[in-house]
């Protein structure tokens, strides 16, 4: 029997669309409002998912090949025929939807980025909570949740959202207050902040054969929020994750000292209900999600490797 193709993301439909009409990226990012690297991401994600090349790259340029002029006529005419279906009821994905989301990534990332998805969907009325514990999935009121931990919630949806690699980050003040951290074991110069428990910097600290570290001594912190807040006011040094402390570092509010990241035994999911699986703006809020993560993901790959 031959297998099922998994269907692509609209968001990766749509990039192809885009340059198929326009015959170039600049103008199909310049419609879709990303990045002209953003639709190169899709481009390719989409070419990976069918398994055949949809463009010809001859130096600086680039054009569809023939099967990819034929696969974009068919997609144009399923975009047109969803567009059409969405008017004929009531303009298209409407209603409620709660996301719960871990503390840390709804103030740093999520936050940050949803008035995007507001804007594609402007009849589904948002709303979004966090829950107490990182892996917390048992709020019946929301329709889904971006949880951290193993992977395992039984009974559930799971899809994997990024994996996590922690690094430790601190303020520029801080930096200069404890005149520069030039190996590993100068962290000890200061406090070592924690969320939650030691693990992170346990593992860190054994990665940089740090010798005698006391990896306990610092300060606790129950909640991501309250730890960045320490972390940039130059109160110690945290670890963070590459991709949420992206903007803090591209602004200047902290620095990475060391390029040496460890990889967290967690990760960010998607994880839904079996009851909730059929809401209609689960798939769209699915699709925008991971594209934006791969674009948020691609920055960070281009800022740290």
């Amino acid at each position: 029997m031959r297998e099922k193709l998994r269907i692509p993301s609209t968001q990766a439909l749509r990039a192809l669309d885009s340059f198929a009409r326009h015959g170039s990226v600049w103008r199909a990012a310049e419609e879709l409002h990303l990045t002209r690297s953003a639709v190169s991401h899709q481009l390719r994600l989409l070419e990976r998912d069918l398994g055949f090349d949809l463009l010809d790259r001859v130096g600086k340029g680039v054009a569809l090949t023939a099967r990819g002029q034929r696969y974009a006529h068919d997609v144009h005419k399923a975009l047109t025929m969803l567009g059409d279906a969405g008017e004929q009821h009531d303009g298209g994905i409407g209603g409620s939807f709660r996301i719960s989301c871990t503390p840390g990534f709804a103030s740093l990332w999520l936050c940050i980025h949803i008035a995007a998805f507001q804007e594609m969907h402007p009849n589904v009325s948002l709303s979004i909570v966090t829950p107490r514990r990182l892996d917390d999935v048992s709020n019946s009121d929301a329709d889904v949740f971006i949880a951290f931990g193993d992977g395992n919630w039984p009974n559930r949806l799971t899809e994997l959202l990024f994996d996590v690699r922690f690094t430790p980050l601190c303020s520029p003040s801080l930096l200069n207050k404890i005149g520069g951290l030039a190996k590993p074991a100068d962290v000890l110069k200061t406090n070592l902040l924690h969320l939650g428990d030691f693990e992170d910097w346990i593992r860190w600290l054994s990665r940089t054969k740090v010798e005698n570290p006391d990896p306990t001594r610092g300060i606790i912190f129950s909640d991501m929020n309250l730890l960045f807040s320490a972390v940039t006011a130059g109160q110690g040094i945290a670890m963070g994750d590459e991709l949420t402390s992206h903007v803090p570092l591209a602004d200047g509010r902290l620095v990475r000292p060391f390029n040496i990241a460890i990889r967290s035994p967690r990760s960010y999911y998607l994880v839904v209900d079996l009851v909730k699986s059929d809401h209609p703006v689960l798939p769209v809020f699915r699709d925008w999600l991971k594209t934006s993560l791969a674009q948020a993901e691609a920055k960070v790959r281009g800022a740290y490797g």
